[in-house]
């Protein structure tokens, strides 16, 4: 005889509250916090004169736009590339599937750092590419692909893959086979079969993919630090600038903020971007 479970509502709001003091001590007062830091004015008074200095300075506003668009090239590379091996994984089965979760997993066992500087020799004047391109007689001085954007988003499209392809297969193995053995079967054709079926069905993980993706980007400090070398300044090394090197920490402070506000903007679009593209499908 089943046991009927009550309702949720009705537990007392105390069995929660160990979450809730841990949700309190390590992320709601540190972000207080952070607040109070950046309200801090270069003469000791509280007020807006950091976010007024950052958002007045066009060289500021200049990184803060760099680094978002970064995120979005990384995004678009890592939808490019693992839309197309997350649905190969998910509709051959078999051994291929679970070669393709090998590769994917496999990056994931290995440390950021190490993953970045088998970049920098793959992409480094004397590395891989260019001693491949150079030995078949296609270029006759090494390409500048490391300390380049070009190398950094391809950099950052490897490492954060994993991101995108494991919830692009997660939202692809629920789509009953069934759905696109019909389509076909009715003459939709492949292309449209993906179009009109598979890529609704799969919103909610493309959706989180490019969220992960976009979000671990445009934080990858290390990634972007070692294969920019230096010469590209996106905003986790700029907050590192201004924190640790010039110790401005209130300035640091408001430009964390100011981030993260931004960050939270392009993910609430992607939202929005989602059910548009759910509403318009449906049509």
């Amino acid at each position: 005889m089943a046991v009927a479970l009550p309702d949720v509502t009705t537990y007392p709001l105390r069995l929660a509250s160990p979450l809730a003091l841990f949700f309190a001590a390590f992320f709601a007062a540190p972000l207080v916090a952070l607040l109070g830091l950046s309200l801090q004015g270069p003469d000791g008074h509280l007020g807006l004169s950091q976010y007024a200095a950052f958002l007045s300075d066009g060289f500021s506003l200049g990184v803060l736009l760099g680094t978002l668009w970064l995120g979005l090239k990384v995004t678009a590379a890592c939808l490019v590339l693992g839309l197309p091996l997350a649905l190969v994984a998910t509709r051959a089965g078999g051994w291929v599937r679970g070669v393709i979760i090998l590769a994917v997993l496999t990056p994931l066992l290995t440390s950021v750092v190490i993953r970045t500087f088998a970049w920098i020799v793959i992409l480094g004047r004397q590395g891989v590419v260019n001693s491949l391109l150079s030995s078949l007689g296609l270029i006759e001085t090494p390409l500048r692909m490391l300390y380049a954007e070009g190398g950094l988003v391809a950099a950052l499209a490897q490492v954060q893959m994993p991101l995108m392809v494991l919830p692009l297969m997660t939202a692809l193995s629920r789509i009953d086979p069934s759905l696109w053995d019909a389509s076909e079967a009715l003459g939709a054709g492949r292309w449209r079969t993906f179009v009109r079926v598979t890529l609704p069905l799969c919103l909610p993980g493309l959706i989180a993919g490019a969220v992960l993706t976009f979000a671990a980007a445009i934080s990858g400090f290390i990634t972007q630090s070692l294969i920019g070398g230096g010469q590209m300044l996106f905003m986790p090394g700029y907050i590192y600038q201004q924190a640790i090197a010039l110790q401005n920490w209130p300035f640091a402070a408001a430009m964390s903020v100011v981030f993260l506000v931004a960050v939270l903007a392009v993910v609430l679009a992607f939202n929005a971007l989602g059910r548009l593209a759910r509403g318009y499908a449906q049509t």
